[in-house]
């Protein structure tokens, strides 16, 4: 059975493209992001690598205005895929959680796939922004997580332990996400994981 979802969104602000495979590390799927924003490729590809997902992400937006619209409808499309590869969600493993070190950045995620969405974002970064052409301001990190989300209906709780760098704070969260992912959608069984029979 495939589990793939695909996106396109198209505003005044973005043009997107998103594709997602759950089992794309079994089946050799690559993973590669392009939004003008080198530092959110860079993420992203650590969500796509360490999810152990074939992630395809193309987006050309507003930049020379902020990085905000591409960030938040990234996130949009992006959840919405995941949303579609899930399907019924059939079998199932539903929550995943994990605690992921780097360096002195030590964040905790937890997560149900639970057609609920909620975000719990518990990190307080120092203050500066990520430098590359554009620059990526910290704060759009929480916009993505609740982008992700609500499209996806998920609960995801992300907290800071530790940290001080605020690149490997952002780089362990997403990591986190991805981790908590990958144990969340994997199939053990046959059955709708909830005593309603539905997610």
């Amino acid at each position: 059975m495939s589990r793939t979802g695909e996106r396109q969104r198209t505003t005044r602000e973005t043009q997107i493209a998103v594709s997602i495979d759950l089992d794309g590390v079994a089946s050799g799927a690559s993973v590669s992001a392009e939004t003008g924003i080198p530092f959110f490729d860079h993420m992203l590809e650590q969500l796509g690598r360490h999810g152990g997902f074939g992630l395809e992400v193309r987006c050309r937006g507003d930049l020379e205005i902020d990085a905000h619209h591409t960030v938040e409808d990234v996130g949009i499309a992006l959840g919405e895929a995941l949303g579609e590869a899930l399907g019924d969600k059939a079998g199932v493993r539903r929550f995943g959680s994990v605690s992921v070190p780097l360096d002195e950045a030590l964040i905790d995620v937890a997560l149900d796939l639970s057609g609920r969405p909620y975000l719990h974002y518990e990190i307080d970064f120092p203050g500066e922004k990520i430098l590359g052409d554009p620059p990526f301001d910290p704060q759009l990190v929480e916009e993505f997580w609740r982008a992700v989300a609500v499209a996806a209906r998920l609960t995801l709780h992300i907290s800071m332990v530790r940290g001080k760098n605020t690149h490997h704070i952002i780089e362990a969260g997403f990591k986190g996400v991805a981790r908590a992912l990958r144990d969340a959608v994997r199939v053990e069984g046959t059955d709708v994981p909830s005593t309603k029979g539905s997610l």
